[in-house]
């Protein structure tokens, strides 16, 4: 029988206090951290834990506001690290409340068969010294035991500052690393999430701000912890809260090619270059392969993005950018607006007034795909930015359109419009806006 999380989660922060002494001892057993990864500009020492030989594990990047009833996440990253029994260690390292938090998660593992183990590693623990616990031999063994690791959300930066400071892994993320090398799962959500790419949005709140050019590293932007290579930018909470509008510009920045974001309550399954997407919605695939910028605009623009959604169930190759609909919409219908007779089933022409809104991009990818439009309109500009700011009246205009490659996948079979969507293109273009955006009316 194991014992209680509260009990257990206090008997192992008793550990990290009395076992200091031992500290060395476990730097000095801990694996040794991997050299030789590509490191890409702009992140740090701890991206270079990218093995040299084969993952054999899987990264889990949950979008955020995972659900408690999601069987299709929390029963599907059970049955990847071993089914009934696996072991899972929590880190609740993001979060205020890391013991309120990790709790929580280890319960919803364990109501799926695991058995979890919450680890008293965060800085909201004012008890805990973190520098002694991510050394410490007990801790290091419930993580060389598990099969599964877990990071909570909450603030990301916490995690990178905890497991990694200054971008240095600790021996508590060399341990991770041999778990996810040998075939383990790391997952994590929202913050958990932010952190497997090797560069991430450190604290990078408004879209627009990015868009405009607040992309410091440091501040907005920082080293992450490199999960799932360094060739592939993730982040999360994205359709919802339109952070395609920052994603593409970091990329840019940091010179990313593709780009996976992860909406709520969903995830994406990432082993090598094969990505499988489960949960309650989808996620966006970013590819600037062949995107062109003007630099005489003196502002973020682009044209060319290709973008493809990923709807539940649905898998791509990374590699070959082969993409494989769910069985679910391989029986359903199949859209090629560029096929002989094609009659879809939309002609409005509708124009976006904040392509950055709640899942505005994702409700255009499907509209569009299965409309006799070439293309959709929209803005986004931000109405409360100050007067003194000098970039007040900057917004964007996006351009949305099919390509000779765009194809599309429909289903209803469970009670709602889903829509796969393949190779539509993005251009984002700064304007100027009015100030004031408008006056009152009055009778000419």
């Amino acid at each position: 029988m194991t014992i209680q999380p509260i009990r257990r989660f206090l008997m192992l922060g008793l550990a990290a206090c009395v076992s200091a002494s031992l500290a060395g001892v476990a730097l000095a057993q801990a694996p040794a951290a991997p050299t030789g990864g590509t490191q890409r500009a702009g992140s740090a020492a701890a991206s270079s834990a990218v093995a040299q030989q084969p993952i054999k594990g899987y990264a889990v990047v949950i979008g955020g506001a995972l659900k408690a009833d999601n069987d299709d996440v929390w029963g599907r990253m059970v049955e990847l690290s071993g089914g009934k029994g696996s072991r899972w260690v929590v880190f609740g390292t993001a979060s205020e409340t890391p013991d309120k938090t990790s709790r929580r998660i280890a319960d919803l593992l364990e109501r799926r068969g695991a058995v979890a183990e919450q680890l008293p590693v965060a800085p909201a623990l004012k008890w805990v010294d973190l520098d002694k616990a991510v050394r410490d031999p007990a801790l290091l063994e419930l993580v060389n035991n598990a099969s599964g690791v877990f990071f909570s959300g909450g603030a990301q930066e916490r995690i990178v500052d905890t497991f990694a400071p200054g971008g240095r892994p600790t021996p508590m993320l060399n341990a991770i690393w041999d778990v996810y090398r040998r075939g383990g799962v790391v997952a994590g959500t929202s913050a958990g999430a932010a952190i497997m790419s090797t560069v991430m949005f450190r604290d990078a709140l408004s879209v627009i701000n990015v868009m405009k050019g607040q992309l410091r590293d440091g501040k907005e932007i920082d080293h992450g912890l490199g999960f799932v290579g360094p060739n592939l930018f993730v982040d999360q909470h994205f359709l919802k809260r339109g952070r395609f509008g920052r994603m593409i510009p970091l990329m840019m920045a940091k010179g990313y090619k593709l780009g996976l974001g992860v909406d709520e309550n969903s995830a994406a399954i990432v082993q090598g270059d094969q990505v499988e997407v489960i949960g309650g919605k989808g996620a966006l695939l970013v590819d600037l392969n062949e995107v062109q910028t003007d630099p005489a605009l003196g502002a973020f623009n682009v044209t060319g993005a290709r973008l493809t959604y990923l709807d539940r169930g649905d898998r791509f190759d990374l590699g070959t950018r082969q993409i494989k609909p769910s069985d679910r919409k391989l029986r359903g219908q199949r859209l090629d607006p560029n096929a002989p007779g094609y009659k879809p089933d939309f002609s409005n022409d509708p124009f976006y007034v904040d392509m950055l809104g709640d899942t505005t991009l994702s409700n255009a990818m499907g509209f569009l795909i299965d409309s006799s439009q070439k293309e959709v309109r929209g803005l986004s500009f931000d109405p409360k930015a100050p007067a003194k700011d000098p970039l007040a009246d900057q917004g964007f205009s996006f351009r949305l359109y099919k390509g000779k490659d765009s194809l599309g996948w429909y289903s209803d079979d469970l009670g709602a419009d889903e829509y796969t969507v393949a190779n539509l293109y993005l251009d984002i273009t700064p304007v100027r806006m009015a100030r004031p955006l408008f006056s009152p009316w009055s009778a000419r």
